[in-house]
């Protein structure tokens, strides 16, 4: 069974476009027999997508950092909790535990999440896919920053395929089915560098 990670906002004021996103994405990893893996959060797009995962007899894994770990925080129908001592270990266990990393609308920690990922994946640290799943071009700016960052020559532009963004839940899983690890070169410029 493949593990998938879902980063995404524990904000439940949001527009119901992003959590319907994200619990179409939950229905979608139990429906390909794919395990939730996540920060264990009930709110906003975390606890969307484990919702979604239970309602079509998902396995839902959830990661919480202790300090969070109290009534009302955590979604309580977890299949597997594991409760970390900081937010560093929490980042690090979901990453371990995870196949493949799905990032969805969110704040600054949902960015950290995607942008360590990424990081390390350029850094080639793993040969996961990972998918940014772009609901109502939430991330288009971010994207825009991504692409302003490899046109400086900030980053090598290949450092742009270590990640594929998507519309649509379907696209997200359309995505992982699909996926191909294509190896980059190393990440440092130089002034030889092409």
């Amino acid at each position: 069974m493949k593990k998938i990670c879902v980063f995404g906002s524990s904000s439940s004021v949001i527009e119901k476009t992003y959590l319907d996103a994200a619990y179409r994405l939950g229905e979608l990893l139990a429906e390909n027999g794919w395990e939730l893996v996540f920060g264990a959060g009930t709110m906003g797009m975390m606890g969307a997508a484990a919702r979604g995962a239970h309602s079509r007899g998902g396995r839902v894994t959830g990661v919480i950092p202790e300090f969070m770990n109290v009534p009302g925080i955590p979604y309580e129908k977890c299949d597997e909790l594991f409760v970390t001592p900081d937010m560093r270990t929490r980042k690090q266990k979901m990453e371990d535990l995870s196949d493949g990393f799905i990032a969805t609308a969110g704040g600054f920690g949902t960015f950290e999440e995607l942008c360590e990922v990424v990081t390390l994946k350029q850094l080639k640290r793993h040969k996961k896919p990972i998918v940014i799943l772009n609901t109502n071009g939430f991330f288009d700016e971010l994207l825009a920053m991504f692409e302003k960052t490899a046109a400086l020559r900030f980053a090598k532009s290949e450092a742009l395929g270590v990640y594929a963004a998507v519309d649509t839940p379907e696209q997200a899983i359309e995505s992982i089915l699909n996926y191909h690890y294509t190896e980059t070169g190393d990440k440092w410029f130089t002034p030889e560098s092409p």
